[in-house]
């Protein structure tokens, strides 16, 4: 062990480029959803969440019953209430009843929160395209390509027991 490594209680990575490429992404992630989170403020006074959910319903026209809503955006359902409450009193989103479930219900987008959600979106797209600008177009596909395989990898692979890991904090270059 380098004493560096003593010196911070840890012991040197086995595969340094995974790591520093597993931080380099995450950096990144949170780069581009910072920029993201700001100018969704800016722009349209509102929060990354709400797109989200509003993102969800414009891809399910017919709506969506709120435990799909939660399950589909990996949050709580009491988010996804929250979320929805202040989405109804503004107008863009609808509860409608389900048949034959009276204590569910299905979440929709209304006319003016498909309008909102389209100038929205379309900007969106604009500040991603920006966050990649940096890349080529087959660099974009190439990455794209990359990163399915270490998805489909991530998917399908057995966690390792627990260990051992270093500390790790986030990149600076």
């Amino acid at each position: 062990m380098d004493k560096e490594a003593r010196l911070q209680g840890t012991t040197p990575a086995e595969h340094p480029e995974a790591l520093r490429l597993w931080l380099r992404m995450l950096t990144c992630t949170q780069l581009i959803e910072t920029r993201v989170r700001a100018a969704l403020r800016e722009q349209f006074d509102t929060t990354l969440p709400r797109f989200d959910l509003m993102a969800q319903l414009e891809r399910a026209p017919e709506g969506l019953k709120m435990n799909e809503l939660s399950r589909r955006m990996m949050v709580t359902g009491g988010n996804v209430t929250g979320i929805t409450d202040q989405l109804v009193s503004e107008g863009l989103v609808q509860r409608l009843d389900v048949a034959g479930d009276r204590r569910a219900y299905r979440v929709q987008l209304t006319p003016a929160g498909r309008a909102q959600f389209a100038a929205m979106a379309q900007q969106h797209e604009v500040w991603i395209v920006d966050a990649f600008a940096a890349l080529s177009e087959k660099e974009v596909a190439t990455l794209h390509r990359l990163l399915g395989r270490v998805k489909a990898n991530s998917q399908t692979a057995v966690p390792s027991p627990p260990g051992p890991s270093p500390h790790l904090s986030l990149e600076t270059s």
